[in-house]
């Protein structure tokens, strides 16, 4: 798209997300409050605990989503079993498709689009501060795959072509980053001119989070309205469906009012733990290891033995229309050599790996403690939500560990010396978790060899 045209469609973004006029806090304080009346008197009929037809995997970005979708999900649910496009294309209609596997960035509010009473819904949180670092590198990281090319014009003429012969889509297509990497590379772009026409330049800075020659402070950063537009109390608008991507009609008068009235905000932050309490899965990044080891054991064990039932119930009505010979039954989903030809190239944008991480934390140390403050002030909300997230994960995992304690007795009882189902579905999962794991090793040290700013 030629510049002009970009430029303009930003305006026309930025437009259309100006609060509207009647933002006085009578009126937002009616508006917040009606919205979070109607959304907490929403019931969740089953047993949250057990997998239900339709698995939504409710993806905040930069939390490491990309690795429980490509190391356990599309190893769990066969290529048939996804939602068309779901984890590249937004804002499609999965009742026109039969799928049982929906994982995207899109918020909460696409479950007005679901069958709830057949869906379960599982998300991953992170802390706040690590959350703003993250998009921030990341933002940067892309657009600056853009300046090989001599100019801007050239930049935007190739973002078709980035990944030739490939079947999936670029970064650039998917929310939020067809809207933050686009900014970063006409910034990279702007600074790098400015560099050229000012000649050499020594740049001795202790903080790489202020090199204002080279890329956007990450103050300049956190403070730019399409930060707060798009980036900060992010995990809790979108848990409670109030993106600037949401289906839901009344989702930016809402936003708009919460972030011109601070207080207004416990209402949304409400909706957003009756919506993790909903949840069947809680995850935290920083606990990746014991976050994988629950997600094997809560998620990745129905996933299994409801593949069983179904392939036991169709081999049952294939044998009962012919006598002769067995019929050939659908194995259980697969790790599929044929699979999308990009997910090689979507591992390398998998969220911080460990080792990576441990690595920035040197640089992110330098940072001011003004800017670490004026993060968390601006992230208030994420902050109360990742602390209860917190409080949902201990308690996620004491059920595990005494439904686990409650099964392995019970087997012993019943079949003393006996290696139950249960333990070989646990045992396998392990395995997929330690594989996983070693995935993650490499992919960071593949990621730490590519050439940054």
């Amino acid at each position: 798209m030629d510049p002009t045209l970009k430029l303009l469609a930003f305006l026309i973004l930025v437009l259309a997300n100006i609060c509207p006029i009647k933002s006085d806090f009578s009126h937002c304080e009616k508006v917040v409050k009606n919205w979070a009346f109607s959304s907490l008197q929403q019931r969740v009929k089953e047993d949250k605990h057990t997998l239900r037809d339709l698995l939504f995997f409710l993806h905040v970005p930069r939390t490491g989503g990309r690795t429980y979708f490509h190391c356990f999900l599309k190893r769990l649910y066969a290529n048939a079993q996804e939602c068309p496009r779901s984890y590249d294309k937004l804002r499609f209609d999965p009742r026109k498709q039969e799928c049982r596997l929906l994982a995207t960035h899109d918020d909460y509010s696409m479950m007005s689009k679901l069958p709830k009473e057949k869906t379960s819904v599982v998300t991953i949180l992170r802390n706040p501060v690590d959350r703003i670092f993250s998009t921030y590198e990341f933002s940067i990281e892309v657009a600056a795959r853009f300046l090989v090319h001599p100019n801007l014009t050239s930049a935007t003429k190739m973002v078709g072509r980035l990944r030739p012969g490939a079947t999936g889509v670029s970064t650039l297509d998917i929310w939020p980053w067809k809207y933050l990497v686009p900014w970063m590379r006409e910034d990279l772009f702007a600074r790098r001119d400015a560099r050229k026409m000012m000649g050499s330049i020594d740049i001795k800075r202790n903080d790489p989070y202020n090199m204002e020659e080279m890329v956007m402070p990450l103050q300049e950063y956190i403070n730019d309205p399409r930060a707060h537009e798009l980036v900060h109390n992010g995990e809790t608008f979108q848990v409670a469906g109030l993106t600037n991507n949401s289906y839901f009609a009344e989702s930016h008068e809402v936003r708009c009012c919460v972030q011109k009235h601070k207080i207004l905000g416990e209402h949304v932050l409400e909706v957003a733990k009756k919506r993790l309490d909903d949840m069947l899965y809680v995850g935290l990044t920083e606990d990746h290891r014991e976050s994988a080891t629950m997600f094997a054991n809560v998620v990745g064990a129905q996933v299994i033995s409801q593949a069983l039932t179904e392939n036991s119930s169709m081999e049952s009505a294939a044998n009962s229309k012919s006598g002769q010979g067995s019929s050939h039954s659908e194995s259980l989903p697969d790790n599929d050599d044929n699979q999308d030809s990009t997910s090689d190239h979507k591992a390398d944008e998998i969220g911080s790996t460990e080792d990576l991480e441990e690595k920035k934390e040197t640089d992110r140390s330098r940072v001011s403690e003004v800017v670490i403050e004026q993060i968390r002030s601006l992230n208030h909300l994420d902050f109360e939500l990742y602390k209860y997230a917190q409080e949902i994960f201990a308690k996620q995992h004491k059920h595990v560990v005494e439904k686990l304690s409650s099964m392995e007795s019970e087997s012993m009882f019943n079949n003393p010396g006996g290696i139950t189902m249960w333990k070989f579905f646990s045992s396998a999962m392990c395995i997929v978790v330690l594989l996983a794991l070693l995935f993650l090793f490499v992919n960071a040290r593949r990621r730490m060899s590519k050439v940054k700013i």
